[in-house]
């Protein structure tokens, strides 16, 4: 019998070392380096490599031309949102995580899927957290049907694949992740050696058969899934579900996708029937009062391949302390303090004794360096004490010495907000439209004076 081999692997960056060391020379985090078995030599075979979505992997060299072209075929999930997200559908043989913070929906969203897909294939529900009343109890709540949904309480990976193997199922869930075991894997479930061994198995078991294996992954405290690098080099797909805990909307966002773009956002509303849909996102970010405020202004960024209308807060007031206090909800924090050190340079506008507080509303997480202009005027707003107008919306890229930069699909920008009736727009000189949409004032700027010329 071959004998099997020990690795350590940083649960931070996933990093593998030789031997157990207490900081990961790759990402600095110390004590995150775990033990993990590896699989013995004997293993290693033809029996080690899974067969694709044409059939078995053969040990031939070919060129990209004699590959041949077929369309990867799609399963309609019921939900256009996570369709959108996930690049067009569920693809066949592709293994897709789904992670969030505990209450944020992931179960409810994958039994709602599940349920509507069951009518149509066949599908298997693997629940190893709670019990198969409590999952039925929660279909009879919300209303889902339940005649046609296979289900299975098991922990074992061995076990869920045997079975899997018999019932053939389409799609399957995994719930969740955390709580599998291999069983020739010593340490316990959670663990990273597990999680790693589990989602392998079930990816290898996903590309044989060809079924689509949805699982659920939970998160730490920082947010991030338990084990992210680790188990991201197993799947083809990760998602992210998250909302605010006293918001009832969420946002569904991928951060790997092999079958679509990175970055997508979908949004839904946690109603008493389970996740709704919203098909107009920018409508429930833009929910603003008739009086006009101070540092209020909207943007339009860029999420995925949609643009999306949100409206920016920003609050500038005199600080009593020594170190003035920088906080941002939704926006990067060093980004803040980069921008106003360019507003005080090129905008002659000190801050530097103020309290500075920004807000993006809806509890979106913007990461696109289009808000930065918008950024820069509403704190001019708030400092000055003058409210913008309703109608005016912003969006550009603000560079180190003041000049206003590009952003891409400036067009498809401008036309989402002229759709909701907003009629003015401060954007940068190169995203000016050769013909700008029907009722719309287009001020293109080139300079960080300029755009505050133009308020």
């Amino acid at each position: 019998m071959a004998k099997s081999k020990t690795a350590f692997v940083c649960g931070e960056c996933g990093a593998e070392f030789p031997r157990w060391q207490g900081q990961c020379s790759e990402c600095k985090e110390w004590n995150t380096l775990s033990e993990i078995r590896l699989a013995p030599a004997a293993s290693s075979g033809r029996n080690a490599r899974f067969s694709g979505y044409a059939g078995a992997l053969e040990n031939k060299v070919q060129t990209l031309n004699e590959i041949a072209m077929t369309e990867i075929p799609r399963i309609d999930s019921g939900f256009r949102e996570l369709d959108r997200v996930l690049g067009g559908g569920l693809v066949p043989g592709s293994a897709i995580l789904i992670g969030g913070n505990p209450g944020a929906g992931k179960s409810t969203l994958l039994l709602q899927v599940m349920c509507g897909l069951a009518g149509r294939m066949k599908t298997l529900y693997v629940t190893g957290e709670e019990s198969l009343q409590q999952v039925a109890m929660r279909a009879q709540r919300l209303g889902l049907p339940r005649d046609q949904l296979r289900m299975l309480s098991e922990t074992s990976v061995e076990q869920i694949c045997q079975v899997a193997r018999q019932e053939q199922p389409a799609v399957m869930v995994i719930d969740s992740i955390q709580v599998m075991h291999v069983a020739d894997v010593q340490s316990a479930p959670g663990s990273v050696s597990q999680v790693r061994e589990a989602a392998a198995q079930l990816t290898r078991f996903a590309k044989q058969q060809g079924v689509v294996i949805l699982m659920v992954g939970h998160v730490t405290k920082d947010g991030t899934l338990a084990g992210p690098k680790v188990l991201e080099h197993c799947i083809d797909c990760s998602v992210l579900l998250d909302g605010a805990a006293d918001s009832r909307f969420r946002t569904l966002r991928s951060h790997k996708n092999r079958f679509g773009a990175v970055n997508e956002l979908g949004v839904f509303a946690m109603t008493e029937t389970g996740m709704k849909e919203v098909s107009n996102p920018s409508a429930i970010f833009l929910s603003r009062g008739e009086e006009q405020t101070t540092g209020s202004v909207v943007m339009v960024i860029w999420e995925g391949t949609r643009p999306l209308l949100v409206e920016l807060q920003a609050l500038v007031d005199y600080s009593q302390l020594a170190n003035p206090r920088r906080v941002t909800v939704g926006l990067e924090h060093n980004r803040l303090a980069l921008l106003l050190a360019v507003l005080h340079r090129h905008g002659g506008m000190q801050m530097a004794d103020q309290d500075v507080f920004v807000n993006v509303v809806g509890g979106v997480r913007v990461e696109d360096t289009s808000a930065d202009l918008a950024l820069l005027l509403a704190l001019v707003s708030s400092f000055r004490d003058k409210a913008l107008p309703k109608e005016l919306v912003v969006f550009g890229e603000v560079g180190l010495s003041g000049e206003i930069r590009p952003v891409p699909s400036g067009q498809e920008r401008l036309m989402e907000a002229a759709k909701h009736g907003f009629t003015r727009a401060i954007v940068p000189w190169a995203n000016r439209p050769k013909q700008a949409p029907e009722g719309m004032e287009v001020i293109a700027v080139k300079k960080l004076e300029e755009a505050l010329e133009a308020l």
